[in-house]
This record gives C-alpha cells, sequence and structure tokens, in this order.
C-alpha cells in the first residue's frame, strides 16, 4: 500500500507542496506504523514465511483504520466522505466476485511467480481466501488479476486502497493551506491540540 502514499507524495510535489513538514504530521504516525507493519508482512510472503496470511484481512482492515486520525485532525470530512465511498464500492466488487466464484477470490499471478510473491501451494492451505483462476472464472474482469510484483489487486482493492492516497493527499494539501495563516509553531500546538 506504499504505492499510494509514494503517489500521493508525488503528486502534491508535482502541484508544488513541500513534503518534509508532512512527515512530521503525528496524525499520520498511526498510518506509517502501519505501513511499516504491512511491509514487514510482504517481506514475510517473500521469504516464504506465510503464517501472518490468515490475519492479513484483519490487519487490512485496522489499517484503514489508520486513516481516521488525519481525517478528524485536519477534517478532512469530503475526503473521508469521498474516500468510504469508494471504500464501500471496492468492497461490494470484491464481495460480488467472490460470491460467483464459490466464496473464493480467484488470482491471476504473472509478474508475481517471478518475483517470488506468489506461491501456488499455498492457496486452499494458508490462504483460504484466495484460488488459481482458471476458464471457468466468472467475472475475472473483477478477480485479482493487477499484478505489480508485490501484489496482486482487483479493481475493487484498486478503490479501496484509493482512500490511501486521498486521505494522504488532502492531508498534504490541508497542511500547506492551514500554514498560510498560521506560523509552524501556532500549527504545531494546534496539531498537537487535536490529537489530546
Amino acid at each position: 500500500m506504499i504505492i499510494y502514499i509514494l503517489l500521493a507524495f508525488l503528486i502534491a510535489r508535482m502541484k508544488g507542496y513541500s513534503i518534509k513538514p508532512i512527515l512530521r504530521d503525528r496524525s499520520l504516525y498511526p498510518l506509517f506504523v502501519a505501513e511499516i507493519l504491512y511491509l514487514m508482512l510482504q517481506t514475510s510472503v517473500f521469504l516464504g514465511y506465510y503464517r501472518f496470511i490468515p490475519y492479513a484481512g484483519t490487519f487490512k482492515t485496522l489499517y484503514l483504520y489508520t486513516l481516521i486520525v488525519p481525517i478528524v485532525v485536519h477534517r478532512l470530512y469530503k475526503a473521508g466522505f469521498l474516500g468510504s465511498i469508494m471504500l464501500t464500492v471496492g468492497s461490494f466488487l470484491n464481495r460480488f466476485v467472490m460470491s460467483q466464484n464459490g466464496g473464493k477470490m480467484p488470482v491471476y499471478a504473472t509478474l508475481s511467480k517471478y518475483t517470488g510473491y506468489f506461491d501456488e501451494k499455498v492457496l486452499g492451505t494458508i490462504d483460504q481466501v484466495h484460488i488459481l483462476g482458471t476458464e471457468q472464472t466468472k467475472y475475472k474482469i473483477l478477480t485479482d488479476f493487477i499484478d505489480v510484483g508485490y501484489s496482486i489487486l482487483s479493481i475493487g482493492d484498486i478503490l479501496i486502497h484509493a482512500f490511501i492516497f486521498i486521505v494522504v493527499y488532502d492531508t498534504i494539501k490541508s497542511y500547506h493551506s492551514s500554514k498560510t495563516n498560521q506560523t509552524g509553531k501556532e500549527r504545531e500546538t494546534t496539531l498537537w491540540n487535536n490529537l489530546s
């Protein structure tokens, strides 16, 4: 999910926003901690350690909950509303395709086979959510087919993860728009008071 954070940083930078101050924004610390944990989990999969896979869904839910902090602190209610719509639509698409394929999410691995991220032997054993996509798979366009080498995503997953991009980008934008109205010390005091 780091790709969405980096994409938000890149687009914010292209729009002329400074990234460095936002890295000190305490409202994003829970997200950064969750991202570090997520990267550790991804690394464990690359190394062939699959013990955490059954908890991946729970972790992703907790990861998304970390976005509540910057939404509340920076009053990003429009971003929160838009993100929740995307989250709902993405979840619906994923649940729909799973319901059409025996309650499992078909996956089509390409690049991940070469990077070592995907191991077909794990499907149906430790990973109870995914199955290998076949010719009989229904609604292939909604399955996990977007292979980026370290993750295989569906269109629903992209909509869900776009919530991360929206919140991080709007946090950067909010920081810079209120920065023009406050000095740095006043801004930090306000943010800290909002977190308390």
